[in-house]
């Protein structure tokens, strides 16, 4: 056996990509602002689908829609959404996709407003990564309170594919919410991280 596979970690992980991206970003605090805009247009092109297809999909994700720049993405025009609704390495999906170019634009907004989507997004859980202890993942909750209060807020400033349940994954993918349940090996390691 190899040292990976002595590992305990949480139950979710099954490909290795999976296992991959759980053992070194999921969980782990997020403070850029590119990367948070990428983790939550994934989150929300991940609804109906599985996780692992999102993954797999993740390169061509940051090929199609500019490295997840929010400038660039914010001037794609209807042509582009032609050109990416032809384009097999993304979800095909037009409003999923005309929501990203949406979500950019709102988000150069709440930029100007607030000064960074960072600043915005943390102070949902105070500044601070929440730290659960779940023995299993049967006791994660699909949303919480400051999930809800995201969802709604990014609503109000006109988001969307941005309910309640994608926010919350959105918060345990960027670490403002620690879910690693007890005896995984990333657990304590990402409590340490800010």
């Amino acid at each position: 056996m190899t040292g990976d596979t002595m590992l305990r970690r949480c139950r979710w992980p099954s490909t290795p990509l999976d296992i991959e991206y759980h053992d070194t970003e999921w969980g782990v605090p997020v403070h850029d602002d590119r990367l948070l805009f990428e983790m939550l247009t994934l989150e929300g092109a991940q609804a109906g689908l599985s996780w692992s297809t999102i993954l797999r999909k993740r390169p061509n994700y940051r090929r199609a829609f500019a490295n997840f720049e929010v400038e660039r993405v914010a001037r794609f025009t209807r042509v582009r959404v032609r050109q990416l609704l032809a384009d097999p390495g993304i979800v095909r999906h037009r409003q999923k996709i005309e929501s990203t170019i949406s979500n950019a634009r709102a988000l150069l907004r709440l930029q100007e407003e607030v000064g960074s989507f960072d600043h915005y997004v943390w102070g949902f859980v105070d500044g601070k990564p929440r730290q659960n202890a779940w023995r299993s993942l049967r006791q994660l909750p699909a949303r919480t309170a400051e999930s809800d209060a995201l969802s709604r807020d990014l609503k109000k400033r006109g988001l969307t594919f941005v309910g309640s349940t994608i926010c919350y994954a959105f918060m345990q993918a960027v670490g403002m919410v620690n879910d690693h349940t007890v005896g995984c090996f990333r657990r304590p390691e990402v409590m340490t991280m800010r």
